[in-house]
């Protein structure tokens, strides 16, 4: 039983390519879970949605013109960054109208350019991920940017904290807001186009939310919900990957879809907790009026 048990964990990796998909998977879950904390405190679900979908005309463009297709990637998103704070700034309009405006315009352009420029990048690839087909240099890649938004991250923390919960405290002590503003924006960005090998820009979203809300409901300290979005991350993306191999399913909607099944366990049980917690205040509050 035991040893019926080992294999089946053992057994997806010991082929390489399905250990490459593992690295990069873990590199991207845990940069992901780090940034979803902050997105989820300062509520920019929708500013990571935006992004993702931004970055398909920069991906077309940048093939076009022989580059790397992750700098046209970066470029996109932080345009569509940086145009969605200025049309918040300079019209009337709320800030989730414009990114909602801003995100389907770009996409649906990207398509366009898509079907348009011919091109042997396949349209599923970029917008469901390749987890499988990661090559060593797209490794390297997603090392790098893993690492560098990582550090950031790290040595920025208590700031982006103070600017996610306090943006007019964080003012008043001296730290940049502007700064932490669009400094977050570009590591939302690099994190997205880490994420696209693994997930695509559809379901990127999903890397950069689910920990994040899923901690959130677990625990009201931040230093907690850091360790548990890090945690439901690695344990979706090793079961995951896992499951995409026995069930001969798309690794990076799998991996999504264990995230969205810790999320609900993770409601549930927040939802029983407060439920026990409520039953104990009335007990003690009988006894106490009846004493």
């Amino acid at each position: 039983m035991l040893e019926a048990i080992f294999n089946w964990f053992y057994e997806p990796f010991t082929f390489a390519f399905m250990q490459q998909a593992l690295y990069t998977a873990l590199l991207v879950s845990i940069v992901c879970a780090l940034l979803s904390c902050y997105l989820v405190l300062k509520g920019w679900s929708l500013m990571g949605d935006a992004i993702s979908h931004a970055v398909l005309p920069g991906i077309v463009l940048a093939y076009i013109l022989g580059l790397p297709l992750a700098i046209g990637a970066f470029v996109a998103g932080i345009f569509c960054a940086l145009s969605t704070g200025y049309l918040k700034e300079n019209s009337r309009l709320k800030e989730d109208t414009v990114m909602g405006i801003v995100f389907s315009g770009m996409f649906a352009f990207g398509l366009i350019l898509f079907v348009k420029v011919e091109t042997d990048q396949h349209l599923t690839h970029i917008l469901f991920g390749n987890l499988l087909g990661v090559t060593a240099q797209e490794f390297r890649t997603t090392l790098w940017i893993s690492l560098i938004s990582f550090c950031i991250v790290f040595f920025k923390r208590k700031d982006f904290l103070l600017y996610c919960f306090d943006p007019i405290q964080a003012k008043v002590v001296g730290i940049s807001v502007r700064t932490l503003h669009y400094l977050l924006l570009i590591l939302l960005a690099l994190t997205i186009i880490s994420a696209m090998q693994v997930v695509g820009v559809i379901l990127v979203v999903a890397l950069l939310i689910a920990p994040g809300i899923t901690a959130f409901c677990l625990s009201k300290r931040f230093q907690t919900m850091l360790w548990i979005a890090i945690g439901v991350s690695i344990f979706s993306t090793l079961f995951g990957v896992i499951l995409s191999y026995h069930l001969d399913s798309a690794t990076g909607p799998t991996i999504v879809l264990m995230q969205s099944g810790c999320f609900i366990l993770a409601l549930l049980l927040g939802a029983w907790r407060n439920r026990r917690q409520k039953i104990s205040l009335e007990t003690t509050d009988f006894k106490q009026s009846i004493s």
